[in-house]
């Protein structure tokens, strides 16, 4: 990963974390795309100063992309949609961005927001922890800001799926923020900046909790599991892949020159029906996927990396990963091509007094078309994967995220400022 985005600085900042003086400094490095980090072993003796270091890492704001994309993922997030308040405009919003992004580079370089009258103080002793601020635009930003003309096509809303049953209140929105860091008080407070930011020219329409395994709980590099309890990621495209930035990142385009360097964000809220899934024998869960709880290998064989072979069939002349299996369905060889990176944050709202959870995965994948990324899978999802039958899509959003901000430059300036 080349760009300046996805480079950590392990500099010790000014609000530094307690106990970090000396440390080494944790090196993050992305797995498939998704979840990864790399720490030292637990009986190493470098394995106490990798720990404490994590809050030292820095994730740079400028960049040819948003940081946030191709960045590893953190152990917390928050999602939050804003709509312009009655009476704001492309004005309103362009002053908005330009806190937003002030705001933003600031806290990723672990420095306070000045002075004790706008700083709430939540992350007073923490450095940036990873911290990542991604900023995105929905389709109806556009026609609130007069930009109808500058809208791509490759924002026009989602096709309907027979999977969904969307709550419209917690689903799109005029303005989209995505928040990661590794320390829930750093994400935090990020999220309270933001608000406070928007001010009068901004409402919150929803906002959603997620988090991750963090940094080091396990013994070496690992694709981070789902609330399942499965492997989640292993497909996902590499930024070493030839064709990585073209599947992901909006090329340089006349007509929508201010999407250069920008990824397309589908957002969507998937409950898990987890008292469903869990009462599935180990085999049913295996075979419901596809691959192998324990490792992700397919249940053709090998490891986690290994090609599954879908025309294997057992001793019974069954195919040994069923027709409707979901790791079958979501082959990117199977979907003419169709690739995206998908990183995720697992959510849990509670338990109900029915005794049910609301819990399961804040999906979010990047592309740079969602109609040959999401869309196409989606509507093979919908005609027969077998996990469809244990999750439900309560909630949806497009967004169009811009490239990067350069130096001395706000997210979306481009757009915002354009004559």
């Amino acid at each position: 990963m080349a760009d300046s985005e996805n480079r950590t600085d392990s500099g010790i900042s000014r609000r530094r974390l307690l106990g970090t003086a000396g440390a080494t400094g944790l090196a993050l490095g992305a797995v498939g795309g998704a979840a990864g980090y790399a720490t030292a072993s637990s009986d190493s003796p470098d394995a106490a100063a990798s720990l404490t270091s994590l809050g030292a890492d820095r994730v740079m704001f400028h960049g040819k992309h948003q940081p946030g994309i191709t960045t590893p993922m953190q152990s917390r997030g928050h999602l939050i949609a804003f709509d312009l308040a009655p009476g704001a405009g492309r004005k309103e919003a362009a002053a908005l961005m330009r806190r937003w992004s002030a705001t933003a580079r600031r806290l990723m370089a672990g420095e306070t927001l000045g002075d004790s009258d706008s700083d709430t103080d939540v992350a007073r002793d923490a450095g940036p922890s990873s911290l990542t601020l991604t900023f995105g635009f929905g389709h109806s930003f556009f026609s609130r800001t007069g930009l109808e003309k500058q809208r791509p096509a490759a924002l026009d809303p989602l096709p309907d799926f027979f999977s969904d049953h969307l709550d419209k209140a917690r689903s799109n929105g005029d303005l989209w923020v995505q928040i990661g860091a590794n320390d829930a008080l750093v994400a935090f407070h990020a999220l309270r900046a933001v608000q406070r930011d928007a001010g009068e020219a901004a409402r919150v329409r929803w906002q959603m909790n997620g988090f991750n395994r963090s940094p080091g709980a396990t013994s070496h590099p690992m694709t981070a599991r789902n609330l399942m309890g499965q492997i989640d990621g292993t497909n996902n495209p590499k930024p070493a892949d030839a064709d990585f930035d073209k599947r992901i990142f909006v090329p340089a385009s006349g007509d929508l020159a201010w999407m250069t360097g920008g990824s397309y964000a589908v957002v969507r809220r998937i409950r898990m029906l987890l008292d469903d899934w869990e009462k599935l024998s180990g085999k049913a869960q295996d075979d419901v996927i596809g691959r192998k709880k324990s490792d992700g290998a397919p249940l053709t064989g090998g490891t986690e990396t290994t090609e599954p072979d879908l025309e294997k069939t057992g001793a019974d002349g069954k195919l040994v990963i069923p027709i409707n299996a979901h790791a079958r369905i979501t082959r990117p060889d199977q979907n003419g091509g169709a690739a995206m990176v998908r990183r995720p944050f697992s959510y849990h709202d509670g338990i109900g007094h029915d005794g049910v959870p609301d819990a399961g995965l804040l999906f979010i994948c990047w592309q740079a078309d969602p109609l040959r990324g999401f869309v196409p899978v989606q509507r093979k999802l919908d005609r027969g994967d077998a996990l469809s039958d244990f999750i439900r899509h309560e909630s949806s959003g497009l967004f169009a995220v811009p490239g990067g901000a350069g130096e001395g430059e706000y997210v979306g300036q481009a757009l915002l400022e354009a004559h």
